[in-house]
Formats: structure tokens, C-alpha cells, sequence
């Protein structure tokens, strides 16, 4: 493994450092590394992994769509976008329309030309919390409120007005009928792992409403069955106008979508906006299949449960290191009583448990959904000594 590190520093930009593990092979919740040695998987590749690794569903889905045709371009249609498009607007429960890129960071750079091309000239900026994360690419990174990774790209040509996450009172005084559009996160991923105050998405619904601006909700980690609902914002009762998807979609396979609601749904004419790769017939193959796998399953009812006795069992370790733990179903933080993640971060990974150190004080738990109670009760157990170690 000190090898292939080596050679991945030589070879890859330094954007990433250099990272500790070399994986090699990955079955269910576990994966091994180049050495041979195993890990408890509890990230999942960034909440992207939703049943986990080698799933006989996704691998026999993805082998059956590559041996027919595997990429067919944005000039000619195939049935598995035509069908997943289908099944999102059932699961939301919508009249929409679907827009398929590769990765969460295209699908808010596609919503923010989606409420831009809606809105018009006379609407001349956008809302975004601060804390939250909408991706790296230009456009999305100027809707992201974490100044250390915006602010060196700058200058942008977007007027992004930023905003304290969960304050009404705020979001009150930015948003007015010369804004285009509000973005945000149901619950704050990159930011730790962050849900707002009751009431807070409700609050914006309405503050949209008054002013015609578009509500745009990132559920690029929050959706697909995370948090034990399909979409997070269903919890709230809240409908936006156009909601972002990507992540634990594709099962492992890149995808990324853009959905717009009532008339932001047709929005774009032809030519507005278009991706080379968006809606591949692997990835909507691999969609589909994660999502049929969530249904037959039960797996919705799994996060719940196994996530809330997750919660439940770190809460009750008594550690000075340990401040808390928040999140829901299989999407928590816990909440560090110092800035120590990282020791964390490292601890569990000898103890063969992979997490991620997402903020100083915050290590964010993103498992497969398909984890079950006794892996899960294999962390809490081995916790204690993480954090002594820590």
C-alpha cells in the first residue's frame, strides 16, 4: 500500500493530499485495503454508497446495461433515463420534469441556470445559508457559505447573498422580489451534519411565496433514503420548486439530477443547458436499481430504526471528549467537546472503522443503508476507546 501512495503522489494532483488507506475490494459494509486489512465502512464514499459495496442488485443491473449499450449521448434517448425520470416524479409525488447530469455539483449548477432562466433579468441574485455546501465547480461555488473554500476562486459573476443557516429573521430581510432564488441544504452536510430549527423550511417556503422567489432545496446526501424518508424536506411538509439529487442515487455509479417542479420544470428551452454524459444508461440502470432495492427491501424503515439505536447508543457513552450526537436515520455527526475530529477520524480507522472527520468538532457518519444492528453495535462498543485514544 506505501507503494501505490507513493505513486498516487507522483502521479494525482496534490488538491487531495495524499490519503491513508489504499482500498482494493469492498463487500456489503466492509471493505479491504491493499495489506488485506478489513474496515467497518461507516461513510459509504460520502453518504454515496446506499447498499453498500458489490450488491448483487446494482452489480447485475449495471453488468446487463453495459453489455446492451453503454452510453448513447444526449442526441438519442434510452428507456432507463426515460423510466428513472419516471420514478423520481413518483417518489416526489410531483408535476415536474428531470434533468440528469454526473454529480451533485452539475445538478446545483443546472438549478442555479434552471431559477436564473425563470426569473429573469429583473431578479438579480440568489440567497445561500452560510455553513452550507453546494459543490466546487463556479457556479455552485459561489452558492457555497464556507468562505476558506469560496473565497480563493473568487471573484464570481454571480451576486450570492449569504445568510445564518436556521434564521428566520435573516432570511426575511435578504429575500425580497429582486431576488431569483433561495438554496438550501434540509440539513447541512459539509457543515457537520447540521439540521436547522423546526419551523426553519417552513419559514422559507413562505418567504418565497411572498416574494416569488424559487425555493431550491440541495438533498444531494440528504436524499434517497438517508435520513429515513425518501426526500428530507418530506418530513417538513415543505415542496420546493426545484430540488437537487445526487450521491447515494447511483449506488456507487456517478449521477447527479435536477428537478423542477410546476412551471420550473420546463423552464429551459432547447439548447439552455446539456451534459455530454447526464442520464448514461449504466447510472440510470444503477438508479434504478438502488431504488427498487430500498422499496422490496424495507429499507426506509431500516435506517430509521438502526440509525436512531446508533444515536441512542453513542449518546449514552460517557466520555469529556464526547459532546453529542445529532443527524437522523443513517446520516449523524457526533458532536466533539474539542476540535478533534481528525484524531478521531484516525483512532477509529485502527480500530478498523472508517469515518470522516467532516469538521473540527464534528465526525460524520454516513453508512450504507443496509448496515445492520450488530455492525452498528460493533462501533458504538468500540467508541469508548476511540475517543480515550482520541
Amino acid at each position: 500500500m506505501s507503494d501505490l501512495r507513493k505513486r498516487f503522489e507522483a502521479a494525482i494532483m496534490p488538491n487531495y493530499g495524499v490519503p491513508p488507506l489504499a482500498l482494493a475490494r469492498g463487500e456489503g459494509c466492509r471493505v479491504w485495503d491493499a495489506d488485506g486489512d478489513v474496515y467497518l465502512d461507516l461513510i459509504g464514499g460520502i453518504a454515496v454508497s446506499a447498499l453498500g459495496h458489490a450488491h448483487p442488485a446494482v452489480v447485475e443491473a449495471v453488468s446487463a446495461q453495459v453489455a446492451t449499450i453503454a452510453h448513447t449521448s444526449n442526441l438519442f434517448l434510452h428507456e432507463p433515463e426515460v423510466l428513472l425520470a419516471e420514478r423520481l416524479l413518483e417518489l416526489l409525488d410531483a408535476d415536474g420534469r428531470v434533468f440528469f447530469a454526473n454529480s451533485g455539483t452539475e445538478a446545483n449548477e443546472a438549478a442555479y441556470k434552471l431559477v436564473r432562466r425563470h426569473a429573469g433579468p429583473d431578479r438579480t441574485y440568489v440567497v445561500a445559508a452560510e455553513g452550507g455546501f453546494h459543490g466546487r465547480t463556479m457556479g455552485a461555488l459561489a452558492l457555497t457559505g464556507k468562505a476558506a473554500i469560496r473565497e480563493p476562486f473568487g471573484p464570481y459573476g454571480a451576486d450570492v447573498r449569504f445568510v445564518p443557516y436556521g434564521s428566520v429573521e435573516a432570511l426575511h430581510e435578504a429575500v425580497t422580489d429582486r431576488c431569483a432564488a433561495v438554496f438550501l441544504e434540509p440539513t447541512q452536510g459539509e457543515g457537520g451534519v447540521v439540521p436547522p430549527p423546526e419551523g426553519y423550511l417552513a419559514a422559507a417556503r413562505r418567504i418565497c411565496d411572498e416574494t416569488g422567489a424559487a425555493l431550491v432545496l440541495d438533498e444531494i446526501q440528504s436524499g434517497i433514503g438517508r435520513t429515513g424518508v425518501w426526500f428530507q424536506h418530506r418530513r417538513e411538509g415543505v415542496r420546493p420548486d426545484v430540488i437537487t439529487l445526487a450521491k447515494g442515487l447511483g449506488g456507487g455509479l456517478p449521477i447527479g439530477v435536477c428537478v423542477g417542479l410546476g412551471p420550473y420544470g420546463t423552464a429551459f428551452s432547447k439548447g439552455d443547458h446539456g451534459s455530454t454524459f447526464g442520464g448514461n444508461p449504466v447510472s440510470c440502470a444503477a438508479a434504478l436499481a438502488v431504488i427498487d432495492t430500498i422499496v422490496k427491501d424495507g429499507l426506509l424503515e431500516h435506517v430509521t430504526a438502526v440509525g436512531d439505536r446508533l444515536a441512542d447508543g453513542i449518546a449514552a457513552i460517557e466520555d469529556p471528549l464526547l459532546s453529542g450526537v445529532r443527524g437522523s436515520g443513517l446520516w449523524r455527526a457526533i458532536v466533539l467537546a474539542e476540535p478533534k475530529s481528525a484524531q478521531v477520524e484516525a483512532a477509529a480507522r485502527e480500530a478498523g472503522f472508517l469515518v470522516n472527520a467532516v469538521a473540527p468538532d464534528a465526525v460524520r457518519l454516513a453508512p450504507p443503508l443496509i448496515i445492520t444492528d450488530e455492525e452498528a453495535a460493533s462501533f458504538v462498543a468500540a467508541l469508548p476507546e476511540i475517543l480515550r485514544k482520541a
